[in-house]
């Protein structure tokens, strides 16, 4: 189990899923994540999240504590689908969309989105080599919104340098022992952004 870190839920355990693969953001990221995210102009209230390559939704989870108007979780993995399903209720406050998307997450990524999304949550299985290719098929399909945020949280020797994706600007490229966390800002006109500007680190 991990405990959310702030928001309504602030203190409340979520159930995690074990075995190999599985691997939920530690406390100590995910408060660096999202202090980065706050620091750079999210304003989680109304703000709509996609939580890729889910897992057990822990930043999904986090993001909707925290006052996320809609969350959506793309999971592969049954028992991952049926954590995430059992947890909605006890999480979601009124007014909240909340849905899972069971299936292979670039198959659902390669289909044309209901809408874009503000923050996007990667987080793609060590070694598989699935980032770029995740972050491709949501620009191409329509899952970024504009001026949207993409976290990604890799292993710490991954090659971030092949991520040349037209379009998206590296705020934080960041070690957190064997962990790198890389945000992405897609680049589009400042009037469809639900953000206050933020300047981006050196």
């Amino acid at each position: 189990m991990v405990k959310i870190i702030a928001g309504h839920w602030k203190g409340r355990r979520i159930r995690t899923m074990e075995g190999e693969g599985y691997r939920p953001a530690t406390g100590r990221v995910r408060e660096a994540l999202f202090s980065m995210l706050e620091s750079r102009g999210v304003q989680w209230a109304g703000v709509s999240v996609l939580d890729v390559f889910a897992g057990s939704g822990s930043l999904g989870w986090e993001a909707l504590s925290r006052g996320a108007g809609q969350v959506w979780f793309l999971e592969n993995d049954v028992r991952a689908v049926r954590l995430l399903r059992e947890q909605i209720f006890g999480l979601a406050l009124p007014g909240q969309n909340v849905r899972i998307l069971p299936g292979d997450a670039l198959r659902t990524l390669a289909k044309t989105a209901p809408q874009g999304f503000d923050v996007l949550f990667i987080d793609p299985p060590y070694g598989r080599d699935l980032l770029a290719s995740a972050v491709r098929q949501a620009d191409v399909h329509g899952w970024i919104a504009p001026l949207a945020v993409i976290c990604a949280e890799v292993e710490a020797g991954w090659n971030w340098e092949v991520m040349d994706v037209f379009g998206f600007e590296l705020l934080v490229n960041r070690l957190y022992g064997q962990t790198r966390i890389l945000l992405w800002k897609k680049t589009a006109p400042k009037s469809a952004s639900p953000f206050t500007p933020a300047p981006s680190i050196p």
